[in-house]
């Protein structure tokens, strides 16, 4: 008897990070059709006909990371020029741009239509907001138990907006996927659970694959492949088990503090073959995986107002003396 064939459908997670431009392009280069993950743009259409220059497009996406998304545009471009679909669908930043626009507009929240999904995603926004104001408000003057405390409050409500944002775009993807022989979805690191959302929705008749594109690079033994940190893993607590209080939060929360006054998020320049942010944050994942949630404490007040280079010094001194 014949095996039936399955539609090809791989998500691949990813880092914003030039190092993976490379691995991406070659696993778009064997699909049919690419999704991006952003929203439909006359710009984006724009650089891939050619008509608007690369750099152009790049300064529209005001993005913290120039050179991967330079890289990454240049990849696309070619492989729409080798007549591959290059389709963005990300409907939770389509509804955002349109939130912002209907505000500048003399809109108001009191004017969006309720049950709609972009009354949705407005609030989803405004609570993951408000918590993050929490967080910073808590962190200029708050205790680290306070501080903590903001953490977890933020995580939750950042989950909350990530099953939004991943259920949306799954609805969206689901209807367009079974026109193409193969799909690559683009999606960041956090987007986990778009993988088991577009299996439930997609059904038996397509292999549905994840992909994380570090573990594709030459990225050296030893080096953890999929670097998430102890928030993104808080986070994720809280995606996959909404109501659960996980023994570890407090930990992960206050490791995440340390983290992020030791991992300089500002872009590295890479030749596309060496791994600087990989290493670079897998030896801050090995430094603050060593703190227990005391050790935390103390190192917090000691890093709070330092920068990461500083930070670093004083977390190695404090290792070195336990």
């Amino acid at each position: 008897m014949a095996r039936i064939s399955k539609q090809r459908v791989t998500v691949a997670l990813s880092q914003h990070r030039p190092e993976v431009v490379r691995v991406a392009a070659d696993l778009m280069a064997d699909h049919e059709a690419i999704f991006l993950e952003e929203p439909p743009s006359q710009a984006l259409n724009g650089m891939l006909r050619g008509k608007i220059p690369t750099m152009d497009y790049v300064a529209t996406l005001d993005t913290e990371y120039p050179e991967f998304s330079f890289r990454m545009a240049a990849v696309l471009k070619q492989l729409y020029s080798n007549g591959k679909k290059i389709l963005a669908v990300e409907p939770y930043l389509a509804h955002l741009i349109d939130i912002h626009e209907f505000f500048a507009d003399g809109g108001s929240p009191a004017d969006l239509k309720p049950d709609t999904s972009r009354h949705r995603v407005y609030l989803a926004e405004h609570a993951a907001t408000g918590a993050l104001l929490a967080f910073y408000e808590a962190a200029t003057r708050g205790s680290f138990t306070q501080v903590v405390k903001t953490v977890k409050k933020f995580a939750r409500q950042d989950a909350f907006r990530f099953v939004l944002r991943d259920r949306l775009r799954c609805a969206e993807l689901a209807k367009m996927i079974s026109d193409h022989p193969s799909a690559y979805i683009e999606a960041g690191q956090m987007h986990y659970a778009l993988w088991r959302y577009l299996r439930e929705e997609l059904g038996a008749g397509f292999d549905v694959r994840l992909k994380f594109l570090l573990e594709l690079t030459k990225t050296p033994a030893g080096v953890n492949r999929r670097l998430y940190g102890p928030g993104d893993i808080l986070t994720l607590i809280y995606i996959f088990h909404p109501g659960s209080h996980d023994s570890r939060e407090d930990l992960l929360a206050a490791r995440s503090l340390v983290y992020h006054k030791l991992d300089s998020q500002e872009e590295i320049p890479s030749s596309g073959d060496d791994q600087p942010h990989a290493l670079l944050e897998m030896s801050v994942l090995a430094r603050v995986g060593q703190l227990s949630l005391a050790d935390c404490r103390r190192v917090y007040g000691l890093i709070r107002e330092a920068k990461p280079p500083r930070a670093l010094d004083i977390v190695d001194r404090y290792l070195d003396s336990k």
